[in-house]
């Protein structure tokens, strides 16, 4: 595994468990690679849209979505380095199961020196019948720094 990808493994579960809206809603680290993310949201009463049918709020499948398209967008990247969304568009094709867990998978299809491309399917168990579906783009924000054979940050260089 490279320096990058063992540092995104780090990074992934903190960017989860350190976004208070992401930990307010219950959302999870699932797995990171070169370009890819993975998170999910166990479902949660507390995140019902529509008391009838018990069907999540658009909101919380939103914040999965943008979560892990920002965590592909930095897996994307051959340096590591602030980032924030430029653009997302979700598409939702239906309700996410009662009861079910929304699981969002994120692709990095391009990157250019500053900017990220991501694609994105939320599900709720088969990825052929998606919940939504999402195109963004990530923007980085401020220096990036390419992580060398060691993790530790000491050995961490400005990306040129």
């Amino acid at each position: 595994m490279s320096a990058l990808i063992e540092r995104l493994w780090e990074i992934g579960p903190v960017m989860v468990d350190g976004t208070p809206h992401a930990n307010a809603i219950g959302m999870k680290f699932v797995a990171v690679d070169k370009g890819r993310a993975t998170l999910s949201l166990p479902y949660n009463t507390a995140l019902i849209g529509d008391p009838r049918s018990r069907v999540l709020a658009g909101g919380a499948v939103t914040t999965l979505l943008d979560q892990a398209c920002g965590l592909a967008a930095m897996a994307g990247f051959d340096a590591l380095g602030p980032i924030a969304t430029l653009s997302l568009r979700i598409d939702y094709q239906r309700a996410a199961t009662p009861g079910e867990t929304v699981i969002a998978e994120a692709i990095c299809y391009k990157t250019t020196r500053n900017v990220a491309f991501i694609r994105a399917v939320a599900h709720d168990g088969n990825e052929e019948d998606p919940v939504a579906t999402a195109q963004a783009c990530f923007m980085v924000t401020g220096k990036q720094y390419k992580v060398s054979g060691d993790t530790d940050s000491k050995d961490e260089a400005p990306a040129s």
